[in-house]
């Protein structure tokens, strides 16, 4: 089958690397386990999407993900300052990843630039942020999302009913 930009359900086998760089960020070689996801549901990053539209099983590509298809442009305003005693118990040092709730109750990743006894520079851009991306991938499945998995968004919905696994690892069967 060849993939389109909705309702396929695609399993691949990646590498990246920061574009001109050799060092790998992520990569799910060798793991045996692709990554699983629905095209058109922004499970992924748009550009990676784009990428393998038009791609098939056992196909083999090269793609450059600029930036702006990526995590986005670096924002310089995502900068925020504020006081120490919000860290309070957590062992503070630059780089450090932390988590916590928006305003919307989604969970943010920040991370913690700088410090001094009166404050904390965070920094909620991604942190591959301003960066263009280089992926090797390899497609290893690439079928039809039923519409189970169209209508939850997760791959394997409704396997449950079929005698599968629901795919959550609660150990159904």
């Amino acid at each position: 089958m060849t993939i389109t930009n909705e309702n396929c359900v695609v399993g691949i086998e990646y590498e990246v690397k920061e574009a001109g760089t050799t060092d790998v960020v992520d990569s799910n070689k060798g793991s045996g386990q692709p990554l699983e996801f629905i095209m058109g549901k922004g499970q992924i990053i748009p550009g990676l999407e784009k990428g393998l539209c038009g791609m098939g099983k056992d196909e083999s590509a090269d793609l450059m993900i600029p930036s702006a298809e990526a995590y986005g442009e670096y924002n310089a305003e995502a900068i925020q300052t504020l006081p120490i005693d919000q860290f309070e118990g957590v062992e503070l040092k630059e780089g450090l990843t932390l988590y916590g709730q928006s305003e919307d109750g989604q969970t943010t990743q920040v991370i913690v630039k700088s410090f001094t006894e009166e404050n904390v520079e965070i920094d909620f851009n991604h942190p591959m942020a301003g960066k263009d991306l280089m992926f090797s991938v390899t497609v290893k499945d690439a079928r039809e999302a039923t519409a189970a998995e169209i209508e939850s968004g997760t791959v394997g919905a409704g396997e449950e009913a079929a005698g599968g696994s629901c795919g959550t690892g609660c150990g159904c069967h």
